[in-house]
């Protein structure tokens, strides 16, 4: 049996590696090397295009990571003692799909804990509600025995902290009230950084009945276009189809555009994020809010365009729509029309179409970051995840 590298950086090895996944690839065969590992310091970037490369040049891939390990706790930003060394190295390599599964928990975790800042959550994140909710709700996932408890929590603070209230000098009658926005003090609130907090917040534990998630409450129904006690805004009555708008703050704001009478258009992505809202916070079917919202996505059920926006924002349509529908755990919907859908095959048959050669998914209508491969792929297969039947 020939040599085999089992400690080999690629380029993503970032500042410690130079080699080309290529050219490592070619050298092992010009080496008559009938195996190789890739284990790039603390990530697992090069782990798909290496093993896609190799198996198609015969080349047996081997997968693993050069991992850093914390002499302490890894939480401590502090070396234990002055001058030890700060950190370890181990090198890691996965014998089969569990412990690549295992080693992609790993890396993944470790790299959302790194980011954990001193305020409980990813507060140097450009848009740190969305970077902590997200957050949060992995930790959630990988919360055995508790190890996740204390970081959960901090996180659920720090999100409390990025709500528009008394503290920021928002009484209930602003319609800023309730509302999180991307993050800072000068960040105005949204109904999508809304929906994020109110789903990471009740997803890790908190109550329906929570403060916070009542106080969100004010800004959700502020956000609807419908004219009730719960919405006082000015526009509210114009439209008054029970669809959602982007924020009621600062006169109000919807990306649909307004209407000829100065109504503000609502479009279905926001509509499912304030109709899954109000279900977390504990509204039953028969409230009017959600009555109002139902009535609007039934009219205007379609999985082939995000209505009221078209092709722009699709695929968070898709991904808010699953969520939802979820949520509201019915298997079917019936449209304005009495026909009954199959929300589920539906969705997949709809991303089936969509689906690139190669696998992934992007929006050529570039709105909302859609052109962003990344992004989009992430949206379609949550949306795929929650078409699952009986998910929680």
């Amino acid at each position: 049996m020939g040599f085999v590298h089992l400690h080999c950086h690629s380029e993503y090895s970032l500042l410690d590696g130079a080699n080309r996944i290529d050219d490592l690839i070619n050298r092992a065969l010009e080496f008559e090397q009938p195996a190789l590992a890739i284990t790039d310091h603390g990530n697992m970037h090069a782990a798909w295009e290496f093993q896609e490369k190799a198996k198609k040049a015969k080349l047996k891939p081997i997968i693993g990571m050069e991992a850093y390990v914390a002499p302490g706790d890894r939480r401590l930003r502090q070396r234990p003692t002055p001058g030890a060394k700060p950190y370890f190295h181990l090198v890691i390599l996965a014998q089969n799909a569990t412990g690549y599964q295992n080693l992609v928990k790993l890396s993944s975790l470790g790299y959302l804990e790194g980011f954990i800042g001193p305020k409980g959550g990813l507060s140097e994140a450009p848009h740190s509600n969305y970077s902590t909710s997200i957050a949060i709700l992995a930790f959630r996932e990988a919360n055995v025995n508790g190890r996740y408890d204390r970081t959960i929590k901090a996180g659920q603070d720090f999100l409390k902290t990025m709500q528009w209230d008394d503290g920021e000098g928002k009484n209930r009658d602003d319609a800023f009230y309730g509302g999180a926005g991307y993050g800072g003090s000068n960040s105005r609130p949204d109904l999508s950084n809304t929906a994020f907090f109110i789903e990471a917040l009740r997803e890790t534990g908190l109550p329906a009945d929570d403060p916070n998630l009542q106080k969100a409450m004010i800004f959700v129904s502020r956000c609807q276009n419908l004219k009730s006690e719960f919405n006082d805004q000015a526009w509210a009555a114009r439209i008054n189809d029970g669809g959602f708008i982007y924020t009621a703050a600062n006169g109000g704001q919807t990306m649909a555009g307004n209407d000829p009478g100065g109504g503000l258009r609502s479009y279905a992505s926001m509509t499912y994020a304030g109709l899954k809202s109000m279900i977390y916070a504990g509204l039953s079917r028969d409230d009017p809010r959600v009555k109002a919202a139902l009535t609007y996505i039934t009219r205007h059920y379609t999985l082939d365009e995000n209505p009221g926006l078209a092709q722009q924002g699709l695929y968070y349509y898709y991904h808010t729509f699953a969520k939802t529908m979820a949520v509201l755990g019915q298997p079917t919907l019936k449209d304005a029309a009495g026909a009954s859908h199959d929300w589920r095959a539906e969705l997949v048959a709809a991303l089936a179409k969509r689906q690139q050669r190669e696998g992934g998914w992007v929006n050529p209508a570039d709105r909302f970051m859609e052109g962003d491969p990344n992004l989009v792929i992430a949206y379609a297969l949550l949306a795929l995840e929650y078409t699952r039947p009986k998910r929680k």
